[in-house]
Parts: C-alpha cells; sequence; structure tokens
C-alpha cells in the first residue's frame, strides 16, 4: 500500500521520502524540472550541489550515461548496492539538468534495499534523491528523523532504521582516473581492488560532482569537538571503544567492541539523541581512520567544520 501511493505522488511530480540501505533519501521523477526543483527548495539546498539519481537496473542507467569498462567492472561486483557511480551523460540523456546542476556528468545509483527497488520498479522511471534532510543538517537513517526535518509535509515510506546508516560510496568515473568523491558504506580498499589506479585522496577544491563534498556537511545544531582527550563541564560525549573519557551528563557508545561497521550504523541516530541545545557541544572520541572509519570521520570533520 504504501509503495502504491508512493508511486502516485512521485507520479504527480511530488516528493516522497523512502528508505535506501544506506539512508532516507527524498525523492521526486528525476525526469521533471519542476519536481526535481522542489527538492532543492525542500531541502534548502544549494543549485550547485547535484543529486544522485535512483535506477532500477543497469539497463536504465546506460540509456543516460556513458558506461565505460570501469563502471562495467564496479557494477559487476557492487551493484545493486551503496555505490555511486559519476558517469557523463549520453546524448540521449533525459534526466533533468537541474538533477544534475546543470554539468555533463550523472550520478547514477542502484540501491539493493527491496522497498527502494519496488519503488523503482513499479514507478518503471529515474528517482532523484538526495539525502532526506535540511541541506547541511544531520543525515535521516529512520523514518522518525524525516519527521524531525520535514514534518507531515512530504509522504514518508517507512523501512525502518537504515541498514548502513551511512551514505553511498561515490566514485567519479567521468575522468581518465577513476577518484572517491566521497568515501561511504563501502570501504575504499575494495573499490581499489576492482580499480587499481582508484585515486583516495580528499581533494576539497574538485569541482562539485556530488552530495556530500561541501566543507560543512551533516551537522547538529550544537558544536563538536573531535578527537578529545577530555570532556568539558557541560558537553555529552559520543564515545567509540573503551577508554577513560566520561561526561558528566550523557554518553552514547557508538561501538563499545570497537566495531567500525557498528558505529557507522549508529553515527547519525546517536548524533540526533545528543543533539540539544541544553548542552554546550558533543565531544567525540578519537575513531579508527580505517576501513569505514574513513568515512564516519570524513562525516565528522564536515559536521564539525566552521566558517
Amino acid at each position: 500500500m504504501q509503495i502504491k501511493k508512493g508511486v502516485s505522488v512521485l507520479k504527480n511530480g511530488k516528493l516522497v521520502a523512502f528508505p535506501t540501505e544506506t539512508v532516507y533519501g527524498l525523492g521526486t521523477d528525476a525526469e521533471n524540472d519542476d519536481a526535481v526543483l522542489k527538492i532543492f527548495e525542500m531541502k534548502n539546498r544549494p543549485m550547485f550541489n547535484p543529486l544522485i539519481c535512483h535506477f532500477k537496473d543497469i539497463d536504465a542507467v546506460r540509456q543516460q550515461a556513458v558506461f565505460n569498462k570501469d563502471a562495467e567492472k564496479l557494477a559487476a561486483k557492487l551493484w545493486p548496492g551503496p555505490l555511486t557511480i559519476v558517469m557523463n551523460k549520453n546524448k540521449k540523456c533525459t534526466v533533468s539538468n537541474i538533477a544534475s546542476s546543470g554539468l555533463r556528468t550523472i550520478a547514477c545509483r542502484i540501491p539493493s534495499n527491496p522497498i527502494a527497488r519496488d519503488l523503482l520498479e513499479k514507478f518503471n522511471g529515474i528517482i532523484a534523491a538526495p539525502s532526506a534532510n535540511i541541506s547541511s543538517r544531520l543525515t535521516a537513517t529512520s523514518k522518525k528523523h524525516v519527521v524531525k526535518n520535514f514534518g507531515k509535509k512530504i509522504f514518508i515510506i517507512d523501512g525502518g532504521t537504515s541498514e548502513f546508516g551511512i551514505e553511498s560510496t561515490v566514485v567519479d568515473l567521468s575522468q581518465e582516473t577513476p577518484r572517491i568523491l566521497r568515501p561511504g558504506a563501502i570501504e575504499n580498499k575494495i573499490i581499489k581492488e576492482i580499480l587499481p589506479n582508484l585515486i583516495e585522496n580528499d581533494d576539497n577544491n574538485m569541482p562539485i560532482k556530488s552530495p556530500g563534498q561541501l566543507y560543512k556537511h551533516y551537522s547538529p545544531n550544537i558544536p563538536l569537538r573531535l578527537n578529545v582527550k577530555d570532556v568539558k563541564k557541560n558537553e555529552v560525549l559520543l564515545n567509540f571503544g573503551k577508554n577513560n573519557l566520561k561526561s558528566r551528563i550523557k554518553e552514547i557508545n557508538l561501538s563499545i567492541n570497537s566495531d567500525l561497521r557498528e558505529a557507522a550504523k549508529n553515527l547519525f541516530k546517536f548524533l540526533y539523541e545528543l543533539d540539544n541545545k541544553k548542552y554546550s557541544g558533543i565531544a567525540i572520541a578519537p575513531i579508527d581512520n580505517k576501513g569505514m572509519g574513513i568515512a564516519i570521520n570524513d562525516r565528522l570533520k564536515r559536521a564539525a567544520f566552521t566558517e
């Protein structure tokens, strides 16, 4: 019943929030200019920040993008799944230029979440969908988070808590050498095994080709302090693993066993829980910068960024 209504909403050029394996998306018909514009307006999102387009299968992607050999390799191993590939548009591309921010590239993903796949199959089109939150604020990983951002302004398909809890990994294949634009739910090393010439470095001077590249992103309403050695008087603590850090007020541990996948899944959920203006800020324990920790630290660094 939720899917049927979601399809109807999409066909009428309106917005629907839906679950994916990574986070909740705020979706609309990617080929409808007016509908896509509503996403930018609802999120208060900069128009230069392109959207990820979600497809039902590889054939649908081929109709819109230049699918090179590297794309073939990644798709064979990692699609459907939490991977976004940025490719050059082909001459027949029908995706709204607003969705791609006027660029000659398009960010493509085939999700593995069964609800998202069912929605795409029954809609029989392309869904442009960034994360379902106000731009630069905390990412939504449950229906509750979406409601906190948008109230009852949009239809929400409830799929429980997101499996990964962190956004897709974005790989740029629009140039000669593949490059990570955003670390995410698929570890960099897995992609590097498939594409050995992959560039992993974080170059903030790169043109904006996908979500997650802005300096300020994923932010709570109160300040973050990263890699802390102590916790201040009125700070709450987002801990990781076993250590001597203590908060006098409140503390949540991303993973007592230092499990980075568990930490990623809990990251935004716990930040929502700690984001309260009665606290002076959130102290963040050091988190290993390896594997999934690379994506976690990327999110925290951007969340803590101040102008």
